[in-house]
């Protein structure tokens, strides 16, 4: 791996020392909800790749409704735009499935750029309720979010699990945190890369605990299996058995192929640096690529082949 980091970093100084010699070059990124895990990362990154390019590649970073939202604006939307999604709601809207039925030829553009983050299921409750399983969750108040995947998730999971008699709040996340501590919920649940700020924020604010899975549990979700490491989170001291799905950035054919090859070749120049300050850096690897749902954008294939990557068969 080290050998891969070293070969990135030579192809950097080999192009000009990582610092282009064009013009400014201006991209939209369209990632998640303020406040959450995928929102920060958004700005981290548009922060080091504006460092890194000494301010000559201007990301700027646009809050989302989710996912769902993200790709349906692809279909409208024209020049750089980048967005967050599961490959999942990729693949379902170049086949016109719902949420994206009927088909529209537009979502025949998306192409893939990199591999960031899993989404990391977390499911947060009062440490002083009571509550240590999900059948515990029976005749609680548990805030699930709003027209996100990770509110989609935690329903749905419940259901799997066969849970009874909770009560799902579905207000925006952005309110789990002050309702959690005021006592209105006895907990919520988030999707996001570990660790989450809404989840170090609760934990800061009162005693918390994650619920953890068993093997069979997390079978029955046929999502991949995660564990958040002991500590992770103030007063969470054993490690938790979650769920999580893949998350890769994406964006439009008619992005500029010098724009698309500069934020794929920042993004992983940087990304060591990166993991130093943020942790959830740390998972996104070149194996991730092969979790990408769509065409690589020409502009990434080119920094990909000059960097020496092995390309998986789904984005030959």
């Amino acid at each position: 791996m080290r050998a891969f980091w070293m070969a990135a970093l030579a192809v950097g100084v080999l192009l000009g020392g990582g610092r282009p010699a064009a013009a400014e070059t201006r991209i939209t990124y369209k990632s998640a909800k303020a406040g959450t895990s995928y929102y920060q990362m958004a700005v981290e990154l548009a922060e080091a790749v504006k460092k890194a390019s000494d301010g000559a590649v201007i990301v700027t970073v646009e809050e989302s409704q989710g996912s769902v939202q993200n790709v349906k604006e692809a279909a409208v939307r024209s020049g750089n735009y980048v967005f967050t999604s599961p490959p999942g709601l990729i693949s379902r809207a170049m086949a016109g499935k719902k949420p994206f039925a009927p088909r529209n030829p537009a979502f025949g553009n998306l192409r893939s750029l990199f591999p960031i983050p899993s989404l990391t299921m977390h499911f947060v409750v009062r440490a002083d309720r009571g509550i240590e399983s999900f059948a515990d969750l029976a005749g609680k108040r548990f805030l699930i979010g709003k027209g996100s995947f990770g509110a989609r998730e935690a329903k749905r999971t419940l259901e799997l699990f066969g849970v009874q008699g909770v009560e799902l709040i579905d207000s925006e996340l952005s309110a789990a945190v002050a309702a959690l501590k005021n006592g209105q919920i006895d907990g919520f649940a988030t999707a996001g890369s570990w660790p989450a700020p809404n989840v170090v924020e609760a934990a800061a604010s009162v005693s918390v605990r994650l619920l953890s899975m068993t093997e069979e549990q997390v079978e029955k979700t046929g999502r991949t299996r995660l564990v958040i490491p002991a500590g992770t989170y103030p007063g969470v001291e054993k490690e938790v058995v979650t769920t999580s799905l893949p998350v890769g950035a994406y964006t439009i054919a008619a992005m500029e192929e010098e724009a698309a090859y500069l934020f794929t070749r920042y993004f992983w120049e940087t990304r060591e640096e990166r993991a130093g300050a943020s942790p959830w850096w740390k998972g996104v690897t070149p194996e991730g690529l092969a979790t990408l749902a769509a065409p690589l954008h020409p502009g990434a294939k080119r920094y990909y082949e000059e960097a020496g990557f092995t390309l998986p068969a789904n984005l030959q």
